[in-house]
């Protein structure tokens, strides 16, 4: 039943950002767009819940609650910055709007945004490491809760490795190629060249 209501959330996820989206852009109907875009949390309240009295009725913990959990964290850490994503390609595609914002690609900029991308995972991480152990304190002595401890230890791995990548760019930022754009060796095409 768990995995079936995180498949149903995450089709409901993209059902509700694409008919959000729709309405916003398509439709011109930015208001009610927005309302259908923040019925987003509303799938993952249901999958908190249902997991919850899943376990209450004596479910055993195994890797679907750990999933949800997951699932979970995720929404939360990530679940803006990717509607804003896809936003942003949205309203360039079907509405006219501007290209959509690309990552720096060197320098303190790229660390700095290599360090809120970290920063998200991290908070993702964290929300769903919380929710196993809220689910493991849940099920208390009278349950088996390897699987829970072994998703928090996943969740640990994720923490390390964007810990290890925004560290990475902090040490050795990613500096400019000395060829420009077009080749140029010395970073710029001469007005002359660009005019032909």
């Amino acid at each position: 039943m768990i995995v079936t209501l995180i498949l149903v959330c995450e089709v409901g996820f993209w059902v509700l950002l694409a008919g959000g989206l729709s309405l916003r852009y398509l439709a011109r109907m930015p208001r009610t767009g927005i309302a259908v875009l923040l019925l987003e949390p509303v799938l993952e309240l249901v999958l908190l819940i249902a997991t919850a009295v899943d376990l209450r009725n004596g479910a055993s913990a195994d890797w679907k609650h750990g999933l949800a959990a997951v699932y979970i964290g995720y929404s939360v850490g990530l679940g803006h910055s990717t509607i804003t994503w896809v936003d942003q390609r949205f309203a360039h595609r079907f509405a006219g709007g501007p290209p959509p914002v690309k990552p720096p690609k060197h320098g303190a900029a790229r660390t700095a945004y290599e360090w809120k991308v970290a920063g998200r995972w991290i908070l993702a991480a964290a929300v769903a490491a919380a929710l196993l152990q809220a689910a493991v304190w849940y099920v208390g002595d009278s349950g088996d809760v390897s699987s829970l401890r072994a998703w928090q230890t996943k969740m640990l791995i994720v923490v390390g490795i964007n810990l290890a990548i925004a560290v990475s760019y902090t040490i050795w930022p990613k500096q400019p190629k000395d060829k420009g754009e077009d080749g140029d060796p010395d970073g710029a095409v001469p007005d002359l060249v660009k005019r032909r």
